[in-house]
């Protein structure tokens, strides 16, 4: 089934775009490198607005159906067509059913999970200490389920910020120790490759800089 459920959803999914479209340069990634069998639990760093955004376009390309916990998400409910989950600040019965709710889902119709274990929108560098919501939903999921996701933004060679996302290998839950420990190498790993030029495949393009764009130099030859 498509992440976009109806036609709800598609005109969120179809919002989702034109932001990431109008705020960066270009979205890049290094997709997984194996099959993935759902559900699948990514688990990503928080270091930017954007973070959401740019997964659902990770796991609209890699047609994996996913759940994504919002804390925000009472300020826009139309979320829940795209897979969104209440997870509000505060509300501990909320969160809880959000979970149990999360556990069914996966175990019953496969459903992925999004997940930002640290919990909090905080600025880079470095990883805050995961929440045990993380090892909560893998300890009640079997398989090989969990996906390290590093995402970096770098404002520097264009007019908008670029984003770039890397896919680490999947591996069964033996910890949060160790879930922190492969999301710092790959975060690591990333930045080594973005440093290096290495070549990163476009996953969304997103708007030029004014010089490329436009230029008058055209205009001074004969």
């Amino acid at each position: 089934m498509n992440q976009e459920e109806g036609v709800i959803g598609r005109i969120v999914g179809g919002m989702i775009r034109r932001s990431v479209k109008s705020r960066l340069r270009n979205l890049y990634w290094s997709p997984p490198t194996s099959q993935l069998n759902p559900p699948v639990i990514f688990y990503a760093n928080h270091h930017g607005w954007l973070d959401g955004y740019l997964m659902f376009h990770a796991i609209t390309r890699l047609r994996v159906r996913c759940l994504d916990w919002i804390e925000e998400f009472d300020s826009f409910p139309l979320f829940a067509r795209v897979g969104g989950m209440r997870f509000a600040k505060g509300d501990l019965a909320g969160r809880a059913n959000t979970i149990r709710r999360t556990i069914k889902l996966m175990k019953k119709d496969s459903r992925s999970l999004v997940i930002f274990p640290e919990g909090v929108l905080h600025r880079p560098n470095g990883l805050l200490p995961f929440g045990r919501s993380l090892q909560t939903i893998a300890t009640k999921v079997s398989g090989d389920t969990m996906v390290p996701v590093a995402i970096k933004y770098e404002m520097s060679m264009h007019e908008r910020p670029e984003a770039w996302l890397s896919f680490g290998e999947s591996h069964p839950f033996e910890s949060l120790q160790e879930c922190e420990t492969k999301l710092q190498a790959e975060l690591q790993l990333l930045n080594d490759r973005i440093l290096a030029n290495h070549d990163f495949e476009v996953l969304a393009t997103g708007t030029p800089s004014v010089n490329e764009r436009m230029s008058m130099k055209s205009l001074g030859r004969k």
